[in-house]
């Protein structure tokens, strides 16, 4: 099965924490956490669209100004999500820097602030020398950050000593299209394959005529299909891909009950795992977890696959201790990347 999203850590379990997630067959990508950045190609951080912040300490927000620096000049505007203060600490970044050269510029930053019951917006656009303007009034914040016609975002408000985010992504349910059947009805794939799954995901009208390309050798020959009939012959739908991101928070009764219920069932779960339990006061003092609090977590929450990362320095010469540790509360393998 093809999964929609192509997850990958920015750095190793000891660097900087933070997930970049292309998406398959879209030009464009997600970035979870803004840490250390400067071994990312720029080619991938050109794709970003959204960035999905947990908190601003500084191994998790360092990485905006090599952000900006690559996409200064583009066309386009980003979306950055992220939990109260975020506003403020974007416009802290950008009124660091002299902007009296970018004429012409367009390039824009909507900066979505969560706090526990409301979303509030603002924009700093490159053209306006990056001032900020405060978007219309507050939504309100019903767990849901982006619900895109692919993808979901959601969030949880965690426990840091400061609010922060967790996040979840969640495929759309997923359309598989059978390439026996388009052989025996004589079509070719093609980009009329992405329109034919958006109706069917928009559930458009069972008569509405679908135009697909034969398998002949011109190119130039179509069919017209009715959705309904084309639908029930070539597709299976099945539950989408999920992934969560958990990193930074106490190990509390009310944050396990939050990261239980947005994890659930999740296909992959990336969970900092920062101290040894055998440092587990250390761990509560800085409200981070341990690997066995990250490996119960995941086995609480039915996870298929654990990936833990955001190790404390003071195991540098023993990572697999943490490996170990997180594996045996899970009850299975983790893995690093």
């Amino acid at each position: 099965m093809t999964n929609l999203f192509q997850p990958r850590l920015l750095n190793e379990v000891f660097g900087d924490p933070g997930l970049f997630v292309r998406l398959r067959w879209e030009r464009r990508a997600l970035l979870l956490d803004l840490g250390d950045l400067a071994a990312q190609p720029p080619a991938d951080l050109l794709k970003v669209t959204d960035i999905f912040v947990s908190h601003t300490h500084v191994d998790h927000f360092i990485g905006f100004d090599h952000l900006l620096r690559i996409v200064l000049s583009r066309d386009q505007t980003i979306r950055l999500f992220g939990p109260p203060g975020l506003i403020s600490n974007v416009g802290g970044k950008l009124s660091g820097y002299i902007w009296n050269l970018v004429e012409g510029y367009t390039l824009a930053f909507d900066v979505y602030e969560v706090s526990s019951d409301k979303i509030t917006a603002a924009r700093f656009s490159c053209g306006a020398r990056f001032e900020r303007i405060d978007l219309p009034p507050p939504s309100p914040f019903t767990g849901v950050l982006i619900d895109d016609p692919l993808f979901r975002v959601e969030a949880v408000h965690l426990d840091h000593k400061i609010p922060c985010l967790a996040f979840a992504l969640a495929e759309v349910q997923r359309i598989n299209i059978d390439p026996e059947w388009l052989k025996r009805l004589g079509l070719s794939t093609g980009p009329w394959l992405t329109e034919f799954k958006r109706l069917v995901r928009a559930g458009a009208p069972d008569d509405t005529i679908v135009r697909a390309p034969c398998g002949d050798e011109t190119g130039e020959a179509f069919q017209e299909l009715l959705l309904g009939d084309l639908r029930d012959k070539i597709v299976t739908i099945t539950s989408g891909q999920r992934l969560v991101y958990v990193t930074d928070t106490l190990y509390s009764d009310e944050n396990r009950q939050k990261i239980v219920a947005l994890a659930h069932d999740a296909d992959i779960l990336f969970c900092e795992a920062m101290y040894l339990e055998q440092d587990r006061d250390y761990a509560t003092e800085r409200h981070h977890l341990t690997a066995r609090q990250a490996g119960l977590l995941a086995r609480e929450a039915n996870v298929k696959e654990l990936v833990v990362f955001h190790f404390s320095q003071r195991y540098q010469e023993r990572p697999e201790a943490l490996y170990h540790e997180a594996a045996e509360a899970f009850g299975g393998p983790v893995r690093s990347r």
